[in-house]
């Protein structure tokens, strides 16, 4: 099974381009979460639909 790309809408073929820093662009991502911009000690996020698969 594959999965898809984080960035596109295509089948993920493991480019590495999901963890690149946005903000240094030689640096993995860590999560350090400032290209977010925002003095927030957390996010959110609304879900609007569950969809099960059957």
């Amino acid at each position: 099974m594959f999965k898809w790309c984080a960035l596109e809408d295509k089948a993920c073929n493991d480019c590495g381009e999901c963890d690149i820093c946005d903000l240094d662009r030689t640096k993995k991502c860590d999560n350090c979460c400032k290209c977010l911009e925002t003095d927030a000690h957390y996010a959110a996020v609304e879900i609007d639909e569950i969809i099960i698969d059957e």
